[in-house]
């Protein structure tokens, strides 16, 4: 009885071993077209399984080299050993995926679906086993393969609870420019409005995970996602269900720091004068008239002025928008935790977290922390110096008589600022814990002598309690000036636009970068390019 023997390819040139009467025989095939010819040392393998006693290993390498269809003698008469199909089972190194590999059988039986199933289960896989395609498999089985038989699953990770606003959380202040080339600045669209009880947000929970197994049964976890405080500003209520906040009066909506507020608004029906003095409010302010020098406004929500803002002071937890603009006679203060919306700015100092915008700031201070821009008929920037997070937009930088401009875009000033006083408190810090540290020391040795006073005796609990504390404070200090400190090593990309003329005698700083503008440079964008400035085509 005989067996075939085929390669990888169906052209592959292939044998059969017969036992006779007579002694047991091979037959070997040739290769077809591109087919790879026998090795001897496969024969040879294959008779050694197949336990074939004092076959003549000389007359098989002459028969697989001849090749010649012809059965040649190999061995006395002997019985047949059958091998039976042996099944291999490999996990993946992440333990989520088992494969089988069969051997073929040679004349002997297939392995049953009970037989592969004990040996997945002698090698510890228990799930995630397919019985359907491993019953395909074993009818219709493919040799010296690896088949995916099991597969775990993988955890999946909750998600966070988020917060879906009723309310335009984005909304930006951009004035109408009319055709003529002027900027209205009536027309900002800038307040939105609650009435009392209108759900200003609702909070989505967050969803758990679902933990995976692996192929052995193993449970994986999965991380639970985590719930979002409500974002509770003033004036504000949770709804009883703890899902939405609640409007608790009628007012302009506000949303700084993350945290979502209703403020109403104090109205000043002439100037801000000696007839109202100074105002401190935590809601809006409007002055229908002017802000006459010396005053302060300080507000927790907008600032609106419809007329003229003199050598004043004004701060506002949201924007601040001059209708007209501002006279600073060099005290003029505008500082604002939102954006500053003004037609003029001149001889002042001003501070905003997010953008300014205005025609013309003249000789003034500024400080923005995301874009500069100067816009309708002037779009001028001239004198002084200006700090800006992202970006500077004008028409005019400068001007023909070299005026020194400074600008400075590329990293938020605010950082940098925080980063000094953070420096200069650890400095001082430090200082006041060695102090400390010294005079425990000196009570510790009285206390050791039982030399201490009732006096001393309090002095040294209060130095305890003291150093207790100075070691909390350094550390937190520390960390804080660890990531400023990241933000002021990345890279600055800030970008200076200028739809005119940058005039020499400006100084333009990007990151670390800095340039001297020489000669006229215009319609172009400035921007870093490694440790240099480069001028580029202006971009819209």
């Amino acid at each position: 009885m005989g067996r075939n023997y085929i390669g990888n390819n169906i052209n592959d040139g292939f044998y059969e071993v017969l036992f006779k009467n007579d002694g047991v025989f091979i037959c070997v095939y040739p290769p077809e077209t591109n087919g790879k010819r026998l090795e001897t040392k496969d024969v040879i393998d294959r008779l050694n399984k197949k336990k074939i006693k004092n076959f003549d290993k000389d007359i098989v390498d002459l028969a697989v080299r001849k090749a010649d269809k012809t059965p040649v003698r190999i061995a006395g008469p002997q019985d047949e050993v059958k091998i039976d199909a042996t099944v291999n089972v490999m996990v993946s190194p992440d333990k989520m995926k088992a494969y089988i590999s069969f051997t073929a059988p040679d004349n002997g039986r297939m392995l049953t679906l009970e037989e592969v199933l004990g040996e997945l289960s002698k090698n510890g896989i228990i799930y995630g086993i397919n019985k359907t395609n491993l019953e395909t498999i074993v009818k219709y089985p493919v040799f010296n393969e690896m088949i995916l038989v099991a597969e775990g699953i993988p955890p999946v990770n909750g998600r966070n609870g988020r917060i879906e606003f009723h309310f335009d959380t984005n909304r930006e202040s951009k004035p109408m420019i009319l055709e003529d080339g002027r900027v209205d600045f009536r027309e900002l669209n800038l307040i939105q409005s609650a009435e009392k009880d209108q759900a200003l947000c609702t909070m989505i929970p967050p969803v758990p995970g679902t933990p995976g197994k692996t192929v052995y049964g193993t449970d994986l976890p999965a991380l639970d996602g985590k719930p979002i405080p409500m974002p509770r500003g003033r004036n504000v209520v949770i709804s009883e269900d703890g899902t939405k906040l609640l409007a608790n009066i009628s007012g302009q909506i506000s949303y700084i720091d993350g945290k979502v507020s209703v403020f109403s608004t104090y109205d000043v029906q002439a100037d801000v004068d000696n007839s109202t003095g100074n105002i401190n409010f935590i809601g809006n302010v409007s002055v229908r008239g002017n802000v006459l020098s010396g005053f302060v406004i300080e507000a927790g929500g907008t600032v609106e002025v419809a007329g003229v803002v003199e050598g004043a002071v004004i701060k506002a937890g949201g924007d601040i928008i001059l209708r007209r603009g501002m006279q600073g006679m060099g005290k003029g203060i505008l500082v604002s935790g939102g954006d500053i919306i003004a037609r003029y700015i001149e001889n002042s100092n001003i501070e905003a977290r997010n953008d300014i915008k205005a025609e013309a700031i003249m000789h003034s201070n500024v400080k923005c922390g995301n874009k500069l821009e100067l816009s309708g008929r002037k779009g001028l920037l001239v004198g002084g110096s200006c700090k800006v997070g992202k970006e500077i937009v004008a028409k005019v930088i400068g001007s023909h008589l070299a005026t020194v401009t400074d600008i400075e875009v590329g990293v938020d000033p605010t950082v940098r600022e925080r980063y000094k006083a953070i420096k200069d408190e650890i400095i001082q810090m430090e200082t006041d814990l060695r102090k400390a540290e010294q005079a425990i020391t000196i009570l510790k040795k009285l206390e050791m002598a039982n030399a201490l006073t009732p006096e001393k005796k309090e002095m040294l609990a209060k130095s305890l309690r003291t150093r207790v504390f100075f070691t909390s404070r350094l550390q937190e200090l520390k960390d804080e000036m660890n990531i400023l400190d990241a933000k002021l090593q990345q890279e600055a990309y800030g970008k200076v636009r200028c739809y005119n003329y940058i005039y020499p005698g400006t100084k333009v700083a990007i990151g670390s970068c800095m340039m001297y503008v020489k000669e006229n440079l215009q319609y172009c964008t400035l921007y870093r390019d490694g440790a240099d400035i480069r001028v580029g085509a202006i971009d819209r």
